[in-house]
């Protein structure tokens, strides 16, 4: 369990910053992008979550924080130590049938949509989008693999998850293209 009982450490000021096995790198570093990356998609489906408190896709979403957060662990421990928290192919299963679940009572895609919608399914989408970019930077890292997977399904559940949103409310918001010619 952490226990932290001071928040500042100081040991950060010098541009580096701490793994799990004692060994620092630069915060410049690629795995540290990937790592802020995955902090900054936890956070917007934090804000997502204030959409659907309470009700059972909030859980959901509180599930995936809470992986996000074994994710950054997996990616602060080095490919050498064995052990450790890392993300496993049953979480990666989890998102997917999550995903199959709300994807059997949307209708197929006609159209690209637009990130749009009711206001849960606008946070949603930019949370996708966050994690789109974390993924890519986690690619940059070179993460293992379950890590690239997990964001690749995370991305897949967020667009899913707008849409299902988005069915409740006005429906997709389509792309018209050239519409502003």
């Amino acid at each position: 369990m952490v226990k932290l009982n001071k928040i500042y450490t100081r040991t950060g000021d010098d541009g580096t910053t701490g793994l799990v096995d004692g060994s620092r790198i630069a915060k410049s570093d690629p795995l540290m992008a990937a790592i802020g990356d995955v902090d900054e998609a936890n956070s917007a489906i934090g804000v997502a979550r204030t959409h659907f408190a309470g009700d059972e896709f909030d859980r959901i979403l509180a599930r995936i924080q809470n992986d996000l957060f074994d994710l950054g662990a997996d990616l602060a421990t080095p490919a050498s130590i064995e052990g450790g928290l890392r993300i496993v192919p049953s979480q990666v299963a989890w998102l997917e049938e999550r995903i199959d679940h709300m994807n059997a009572a949307l209708a197929p895609l006609t159209s690209f949509i637009l990130p749009a919608g009711e206001a849960g399914a606008a946070a949603l989408h930019l949370a996708r989008a966050i994690t789109r970019r974390a993924e890519r930077a986690a690619v940059a890292a070179q993460a293992a693999a379950q890590p690239l997977a997990y964001l690749n399904r995370l991305s897949d559940f967020l667009f899913v998850a707008a849409r299902a949103v988005n069915q409740q409310g006005g429906g997709d918001v389509l792309w018209v293209p050239g519409a502003s010619r």
